[in-house]
């Protein structure tokens, strides 16, 4: 049987906006019912070529929306996914982070990731998601916290079981979202021990205050006790 292979991208992306606004009842759209033709479904995380602003802890959250979706997502896949981390680019979903989607891929401005499937027979037969770590709001560019990580990571592994997007604003699969004011993951992985410390050290401070005040009070009850009796 003669085969077609072809890629495609249909608006498999999702975008960074400030804002949430009401809800839309409508039901998600498919792309494939069954995108898969076998099980578990392969993963490689390219934790090794990253941009100078990866995180991670950005792994974990590729794990947790594995996850996720393992344990029914959104609800409205028509299979159990299950997934297997494998060490290996011939995996069936691929993924790997960029610094900004907009300089380095050419991507829209405000995309955060996209999935980009290979399909043969009307079955996925490898899916790219590409994410990246940051995003500029004005001329200033942040770094994205473990949260909104893991919100886009949600979102494109939704595309990768072929979902397409929803008009439904508290679907994951809606193609915008609030970023998370969530903490920078590389400051905390930076100064976390120092802030620990400042913090073991206020302890202390505050142990070695109270001992005092009880020690205080305890000395002048005893005054009170022997000349005001």
């Amino acid at each position: 049987m003669y085969r077609v292979r072809f890629s495609f991208m249909l608006l498999l992306m999702v975008l960074i906006l400030p804002t949430v606004s009401a809800v839309s009842e409508a039901n998600p759209e498919k792309i494939l019912d069954y995108p898969w033709d076998h099980s578990p479904i392969t993963v490689y995380i390219d934790d090794s070529n990253v941009p100078e602003h990866y995180s991670p802890s950005y792994y974990a959250q590729i794990e947790k929306a594995m996850e996720y979706w393992e344990e029914g997502g959104n609800g409205n896949l028509e299979f159990t996914p299950v997934f297997k981390l494998v060490d290996s680019k011939e995996a069936d979903i691929r993924i790997k982070w960029v610094e900004n989607l907009e300089n380095v891929e050419g991507a829209p401005q405000g995309v955060a990731g996209y999935a980009s499937p290979r399909v043969s027979d009307g079955r996925f037969v490898r899916v790219d998601i590409v994410l990246e770590v940051g995003n500029y709001q004005g001329r200033a560019w942040y770094q994205y916290g473990d949260a909104t990580m893991l919100s886009i990571a949600k979102h494109e592994f939704g595309h990768a079981l072929g979902l397409g997007h929803s008009s439904n604003r508290k679907d994951i699969m809606y193609p915008e979202y609030e970023q998370r004011e969530d903490i920078n993951p590389l400051l905390l992985s930076k100064y976390g021990p120092i802030l620990q410390m400042a913090a073991l050290a206020a302890l202390v401070v505050l142990l070695s205050l109270g001992v005092s005040w009880l020690r205080s009070r305890k000395k002048r009850k005893k005054l009170e006790n022997k000349y005001f009796k």
